[in-house]
């Protein structure tokens, strides 16, 4: 019963965090294909893509693992979670400073470096400001996961996205209407010659906001209450680490959008490229919107105060259970996704559909990184974050080499392998250290039989689009009775499932006799 009810709570505050990631990002994805349609070349979204990446990578770096260590120190016993909340504040707003002043001064430097030439060096303080803001604000919101403030964390991240959207819809498609019809109206606000810019100045407005509106949770840390230069000593040994760890996993994921303007063999051939590419990768996002919900709830989940044989024991269960059917909800996105493409790949125009052959690799690349971060818990319990660190490494070097040898010979589809191949090779090695240093009972046979399931399905989906042409809607009908399929095999041999269905058949019931 004790299991159930700790599930049910990871769950409930997967939802809510669900409900502002998977939303937010999901509002985000269509502005994809608002963006391929109003920039005025492929190669202007590759530039959006690349300053992107840029900014995942800095944010890792920018953070340096405080987000995490945070959450462990608050966890402890010993530890005063409001003295932690203070002096990682403290540690983030020193580093944060030091970098926008630095991104100032080398800005024209930065942006040749960087590949997108100087004729965006203006970018280049903007994306300092999101990236140094975002960095701070990740303890905020952390404090907020912290207090099981789910709600909130929600309305917040909501905020951002619909003013960011606003803005975007204002500064690209209302202004430039404006501008064609009288100018003279909104010259004072808008310049013709900008794109790509107002991406950016969107972006950081809507952090002003959210800023704004984090700071009464700011306010809770008091004044004066850090816990001196011991505390976060303690703190930088536990997350440093973890910043290995940070930047070689978010460079494995990055390392596509960032080396492939430097290594192939026209710069701006590469950037036209680089858009076809980040387009179609935004396909694959569905993937990323569950292991990012799942992830904001999995960490003060698991990481909550608690000793003894028995409640150690329960931790590993759970583990077990939430991998297995993490696995099975992942293949089955995969499948659903696979069997959508032909309604998704009208996401982008005809332009970006070369990239198209990317998407399954790229989801199979995110789903490998759910599963490392069920499995980084192992080296995260036992503070071995070291090893977290060596892994993620291995997967971006791995990636790195695959890439560099690669796009210059076969393009973006080099990218796209490296993601695949790198993430799951970190898994395999992160699950072989794990049974060594915190070993879990994992449904590893049944996990397999899933596999293999999926992969005849998939394959049968790969047939159907190959022969979409002569099979007219026996094409659809086929699509989708391969998604129902796999879900109702799911349920059937699942009773955790089928419980939770019952549930819910026997809830609405309930709400239809009482509407009678």
């Amino acid at each position: 019963m004790a299991k159930e009810g700790a599930l049910g709570r990871l769950a409930k505050d997967t939802a809510w965090y669900g409900l502002s990631t998977i939303l937010g990002r999901l509002i985000n994805w269509l502005l994809v294909p608002f963006y391929v349609r109003v920039l005025a070349t492929t190669g202007e979204y590759g530039v959006v893509t690349n300053l992107y990446a840029w900014t995942a990578l800095l944010l890792v770096i920018l953070t340096y693992g405080m987000e995490t260590g945070f959450l462990r120190f608050a966890n402890k016993a010993e530890e005063d979670s409001r003295k932690v909340y203070y002096s990682s504040m403290q540690l983030l707003a020193i580093t944060s400073t030091l970098f926008v002043v630095l991104a100032a001064v080398l800005r024209r430097d930065l942006a040749h470096w960087m590949g997108i030439g100087t004729q965006y060096a203006s970018l280049v303080i903007m994306l300092a400001f999101i990236v140094a803001s975002d960095a701070f604000m990740s303890i905020p919101y952390a404090y907020l996961r912290f207090r099981k403030r789910a709600v909130r964390f929600a309305v917040i991240k909501l905020s951002f996205v619909v003013v960011n959207v606003l803005l975007n819809l204002f500064f690209l498609l209302l202004c430039p209407y404006i501008y064609r019809t009288a100018p003279e109206a909104i010259s004072w606000c808008y310049r013709p010659d900008w794109s790509v810019e107002y991406i950016f100045v969107s972006n950081l407005i809507a952090n002003a906001v959210v800023f704004a509106l984090l700071i009464p949770t700011m306010c809770e840390a008091g004044r004066g209450n850090g816990g001196g230069w011991q505390l976060m000593k303690r703190m930088l040994g536990y997350s440093l680490p973890l910043l290995l760890l940070g930047i070689a996993g978010i460079f494995n994921q990055m390392a596509d959008k960032i080396l492939f303007p430097l290594l192939y063999h026209d710069p701006n051939e590469a950037m036209n490229q680089l858009g076809i590419y980040g387009a179609c990768f935004k396909i694959a996002v569905v993937m990323m919107l569950f292991t990012q919900a799942f992830r904001y709830a999995f960490e003060p989940f698991f990481f909550e105060k608690g000793s003894g044989a028995d409640e150690e024991q329960t931790r590993k269960d759970n583990l077990a259970s939430v991998m297995h059917y993490f696995w099975i909800f992942m293949l089955w996105i995969f499948l659903a996704v696979v069997a959508a493409m032909p309604i998704l790949k009208h996401i982008v125009v005809s332009d970006y559909y070369p990239g198209l052959k990317v998407v399954p690799l790229v989801m199979w690349g995110e789903m490998m990184i759910g599963i490392a971060l069920n499995l980084s818990t192992w080296y995260k319990l036992t503070d071995r974050t070291l090893w977290g660190a060596i892994i993620s490494l291995l997967g971006c070097l791995i990636g790195v080499v695959i890439i560099v040898l690669g796009v210059p010979r076969y393009g973006f589809m080099a990218c796209a392998w490296a993601v695949a191949l790198s993430n799951t090779l970190m898994v395999l090695i992160s699950y072989l250290l794990g049974q060594k240093y915190y070993p879990v009972t994992y449904n590893i046979k049944g996990g397999l039989l899933y596999l293999l399931f999926a992969a005849v399905l998939y394959g049968a989906l790969i047939l159907s689009d190959r022969y979409a042409a002569v099979l007219g809607v026996a094409h659809w009908v086929m699509n989708i009775l391969v998604v129902l399929l796999f879900g109702f095999v799911a349920f059937y041999r699942e009773a955790p499932l089928r419980h939770a269905l019952q549930r819910i058949k026997q809830k609405v019931n309930k709400y239809g006799r009482r509407n009678k």
